[in-house]
């Protein structure tokens, strides 16, 4: 009784049935934690489902992709360190499928420029090894050489690819907040989750296999991935209200 109380005081205060599931799921993994004393089975009571319906993944079209390569050769520090750093950040996000905490996470360490692999720790600590194409390669090698003269500069030894003013790790809110301005400067709205759904869509648009989609991304489950799936099935209906003579809605 107190909980559902408890779940009605939220709803009134605007919060999303998403979020009280995510309450109600921690709550369960505490009630199997004190289950296993016998003396707190008593504490232990059924605990209400809340549905929410899903969000599909937002991603950039395939059309308006190229737009992130464009280099800002009209800008006077086209050529700095800064204006490098972020648009290797953006080309890893998008080519790699990589998540935003594993790219601040990455070191030249985990770089295999020879075979073009990346190395990362995923979410539960799992390892995986993700490819990128030979034109990212051949610029994270240009950034390297940059990066080096950048370090030698600030006398960091850093091992972190990416690197913030003071020669340190870039962070977790850099990375959202630098990816946001470049996608402002070219009339996008970009966050690094956007890309990283950008970089499923468009494997799945042009017939990658759903189970490949699954290990580069690091899912844990196929249900995970599948609702790339209902992205692209989306996409494929917009298509077809816009083009064929019977859909019903052209005029």
């Amino acid at each position: 009784l107190f909980l559902r109380l408890y779940l009605h005081e939220r709803v009134s205060h605007g919060v999303s049935n998403r979020s009280l599931a995510r309450f109600l799921s921690a709550l369960s993994g505490f009630q199997r934690s004190i289950a296993s004393q016998r003396e707190n089975r008593d504490l232990i009571f059924k605990l209400p489902r809340i549905k929410y319906s899903g969000k599909l993944p937002v991603f950039v079209p395939q059309s308006e992709a190229g737009q992130l390569f464009e280099r800002d050769e009209a800008t006077g520090d086209a050529d700095s360190y800064a204006c490098w750093r972020d648009y290797i950040v953006v080309a890893l996000l998008y080519v790699t499928g990589l998540r935003r905490e594993e790219i601040a996470g990455l070191r030249i360490s985990d770089l295999d420029l020879q075979r073009g692999l990346v190395t990362t720790i995923g979410k539960g600590n799992k390892q995986r090894v993700v490819p990128m194409g030979d034109y990212t390669r051949a610029e994270v090698q240009e950034y390297l050489t940059r990066r080096e003269h950048f370090i030698h500069a600030l006398n960091s030894l850093s091992p972190f690819l990416l690197l913030n003013r003071a020669g340190g790790a870039l962070s977790v809110r850099s990375i959202d907040r630098l990816v946001k301005q470049f996608g402002k400067l070219r009339g996008m709205d970009l966050t690094p989750h956007k890309l990283r759904h950008s970089f499923a869509t468009h494997l799945l648009e042009n017939g990658a296999d759903l189970m490949f989609i699954k290990e580069v991304l690091g899912h844990s489950s196929l249900s995970i991935t599948q609702k790339y799936t209902h992205v692209t099935a989306e996409a494929m209906k917009r298509v077809y209200e816009s083009a064929h003579p019977r859909s019903g809605t052209r005029k």
